[in-house]
């Protein structure tokens, strides 16, 4: 008889748990025992691995988790992208695609983290936005109990698949098929809440089906940046809480099942001139906590990749307007250059003289409130700035 997922995995997962560990990403001895209870190879079968191909285009190679040295990799700490947008793939080798990823086994030490930050206790009801490969679900019922574990996704395919690799280690929580960001079809109202995918705003049902002290655990996306806020539900409708010590950002919950809607955006307007600036791409880049601070007080903002075949890429921010400012990546040059209101990087140059005179703080020193009326705002914890925030 061959040797089960379980039997199979045990000794990976006993080393990932104990990298996790060290990490500091597993606290407490609960998730530490389901993590090395849980096969993850059993929920990420094949995945892709982005490279650069001979001809310099990036791909997506397909990998399997076959052999020891396949089935060690699914242990790495890394997220593994198990789903290309079918709008988007185009097969370019016998095993390498191009494409944008929609669906991913997200990094062991971010869910780690995460679920540490849900604080979960016996007899908890959690609810999990976006099933994915299945695997978070697992670990969820391995620490409560599969009769009190809820995972829903918008893929009836992903669905389907997470269903045949949780029974493939006997595992039976309630999967659902679904738009997550809207109503629950379940019955009672749920203690714990926690979305791997992200949204604009906080949805109504997830605040109206989440009882009074429950957790809510999510990335919010706001533009230029967005990140994981841990947020409480008071009796009043309002969520409150703040952003997390974990970092990390998940892909936008869809609304189709397989693909993303195409944004529309206005036509840039003509470039207009460019001067010295003390605001390079090399700060934003390093700086994630300053890319939030630009995002709260630059709501209606984005913050692109800019190619051009002569100047090479920069950092571009640009507004529904047309505005736009950018600066190259790379070498010593401190030049902006800009098209429409030449005001747009002169408000990103005093969100970074704010950020630096309050001694650059991190971001888990920022609070986010989704008001009961659906309204939220972002504010500093030691002074109480405060900005409002727009969809």
């Amino acid at each position: 008889m061959s040797p089960s997922p379980r039997e199979v995995g045990r000794p990976y997962a006993a080393a990932l748990t104990e990298l996790l560990g060290r990490a500091g990403a597993i606290r407490t001895q609960p998730w530490a025992e389901a993590f090395a209870s849980v096969p993850r190879h059993a929920f990420v079968p094949e995945w892709y691995e982005q490279e650069t191909d001979g001809r310099g285009i990036a791909v997506w190679r397909r990998r399997q988790a076959s052999g020891t040295a396949g089935i060690a990799d699914v242990y790495r700490d890394v997220t593994l992208v198990t789903g290309l947008d079918p709008a988007t793939a185009k097969q370019v080798d016998t095993d390498a695609w191009t494409g944008v990823a929609t669906s991913s086994s997200t990094l062991p030490s971010l869910m780690a983290g995460m679920l540490e930050d849900l604080d979960i206790e016996d007899g908890h009801r959690v609810l999990e936005i976006g099933t994915g490969t299945g695997y978070n679900a697992g670990l969820l019922s391995a620490r409560l109990g599969e009769e009190n574990v809820f995972t829903m996704d918008i893929d009836q395919e992903l669905v389907d698949l997470a269903q045949k690799h949780l029974d493939s280690i006997g595992c039976r929580p309630h999967l659902l098929t679904g738009d997550g960001t809207q109503s629950w079809p379940g019955d009672g109202t749920l203690d714990r809440i926690i979305a791997t995918c992200s949204v604009p705003s906080i949805p109504d049902a997830w605040v109206e089906q989440l009882r009074p002290g429950g957790v809510l655990l999510t990335d919010v996306a706001l533009g230029i940046e967005g990140g994981l806020v841990r947020l409480s539900r008071g009796a009043d409708g309002e969520a409150r809480g703040f952003f997390t010590t974990n970092a990390g950002r998940f892909m936008a919950a869809r609304n189709r099942a397989r693909t993303y809607p195409v944004k529309e955006r206005p036509p840039r307007a003509p470039e207009t001139g460019s001067r010295s600036t003390t605001l390079t791409a090399a700060r934003i880049q390093a700086h994630y906590p300053l890319r939030l601070v630009l995002a709260f007080q630059m709501p209606d903002t984005e913050l692109v990749y800019y190619v051009d075949e002569t100047e090479g890429m920069s950092l571009q921010l640009q507004r529904g307007d047309g505005s736009w400012a950018r600066v190259p990546i790379g070498g010593d040059r401190e030049l902006v250059t800009f098209g429409g209101d030449e005001g747009l990087w002169k408000q990103a140059e005093d969100v970074w003289a704010w950020w630096h005179l309050m001694g650059r703080p991190a971001q888990d020193r920022f609070g986010y409130v989704r008001k009961a009326d659906g309204s939220a705002y972002a504010w500093y914890l030691p002074d109480g700035s405060r900005w409002d925030l727009t969809d």
